[in-house]
């Protein structure tokens, strides 16, 4: 279980004219600067000021926002200032729904967006009839606010918590199988684990769910955005995302995934104007049935907003193209951490974008000598182990600079 989450950060200074360069002002020059391939793979360095001067390699703990993404944050709310009536805030909505949709293989009437991901799991154990003596299968990689949610179950539910252990870095679909019995109504799992990256094989643990009986809940803040991804194919009766991640958006919005056939089961957890479809007579009403009667209230519009152009940055560049890259150098900066005698907790020919080690060193010089090749990744488990990430952006030099640093301490 995670003691703490530490970000390294470090004290940028930034003046009036460094920002303005960053925020648009030298956007032009920086689109048409001539790169090499190597340098720039996808063709998406330009949109992401963060790569001017950092190797930023910290998109599992925050995403930055490519520069479209900043443009619609600033249309939102300009429109705010200047014409502060709802306008077409609804229709960007419906817009996003239907883009997370198309992109991640989904039916629209399947997609609800809510504030964070946590709130996914909430609306779903919320609205399951638990039993005294119902139990819930997680693993050890999970994200700890699952824990906190199922603890709290317990005591008021009288449910049971299993958790299966990693073993390897990994949670493997056997420890799960010997987990789930006739009483277990969730599995509940992160398809990428936030601790170590781990993948889990989805379509495999929805088909051994499914065989005993049981329902599965994905919490894929760390997937979605990194690979091809269907959703309908995945098994997944439950699924969220926050959008600040690897989806590249802003915080406040994240869509949730209800397979349409559950939709029925999964009542609201909560109820308000935005639910309502038809106004009845007697203050009656007739409400939404689609995942939309999840969305009780008004949406962060700035955040959908930007996970509307978000997501229509990561179809132009192809979730295919993102994940060859992203993956391939993922799995090389784990060879070579372990190649200098780290650690390593990701374990090995995982397909996923995140890779943490056991660093061994002493903290404050590691951070030191990190913030001088200013090279960003989150310090875990009370500072003694790294995750690094590699996002679309990133390129082997930043891979190198980090190594870089890992090499001078081996």
């Amino acid at each position: 279980m995670t003691k703490d989450y530490i970000l390294f950060s470090m004290t940028t200074r930034i003046d009036r004219r460094s920002f303005l360069g960053a925020a648009g002002v030298g956007a032009v020059a920086l689109r048409v600067e001539a790169t090499r391939l190597d340098d720039d793979p996808l063709g998406v360095r330009a949109e992401f000021p963060v790569t001017r001067e950092q190797a930023y390699l910290n998109s599992a703990y925050v995403g930055p926002i490519p520069r479209s993404v900043r443009d619609a944050a600033v249309e939102e709310a300009d429109a705010k200032m200047l014409m502060p009536t709802p306008g077409n805030r609804s229709d960007r909505s419906e817009r996003a729904r239907e883009k997370f949709a198309r992109l991640f293989g989904a039916k629209k009437e399947e997609i609800a967006l809510l504030y964070s991901t946590s709130d996914g799991e909430n609306v779903v154990t919320a609205a399951l009839d638990w039993k005294p003596g119902d139990n819930v299968v997680l693993d050890e990689l999970h994200f700890q606010t699952s824990f906190v949610l199922y603890r709290e179950l317990e005591k008021a539910k009288g449910i049971e918590l299993r958790i299966t252990p990693q073993s390897g870095g990994r949670a493997p679909l056997e420890d799960f199988d010997s987990r789930i019995d006739a009483r277990t109504r969730l599995v509940s799992v992160a398809w990428v684990s936030n601790r170590n990256g781990f993948r889990q094989d989805l379509e495999g643990l929805s088909r051994l769910t499914h065989s005993k009986g049981a329902l599965v809940y994905v919490d894929a803040i760390q997937a979605l955005g990194t690979f091809e991804t269907n959703l309908a194919s995945t098994g997944a009766d439950f699924l969220c995302s926050g959008a600040f991640k690897w989806l590249f958006g802003g915080f406040g919005v994240a869509p949730l995934y209800v397979r349409e056939e559950h939709l029925g089961r999964i009542r609201p957890d909560r109820y308000g104007h935005a639910q309502i479809v038809e106004e009845l007579p007697d203050f009656r009403f007739r409400m939404h049935e689609s995942a939309k009667k999840y969305e009780y209230a008004a949406l962060a519009y700035g955040a959908v907003f930007q996970l509307d152009a978000a997501l229509d940055f990561l179809g132009r560049v192809g979730l295919a193209r993102i994940e060859k890259h992203g993956l391939a150098l993922a799995q090389e900066l784990r060879e070579r951490i372990a190649s200098l005698g780290y650690e390593t907790l990701t374990p090995p020919d995982n397909p996923s974008p995140i890779v943490a080690f056991v660093h061994g060193r002493d903290r404050k010089e590691l951070e030191k000598r990190l913030e001088a090749e200013k090279v960003m990744v989150t310090f875990r488990e009370g500072g003694s182990q790294i995750r690094a990430s590699v996002a679309l952006f990133n390129n082997r030099s930043d891979v190198e600079r980090l190594l870089g640093v890992l090499r001078a301490m081996a």
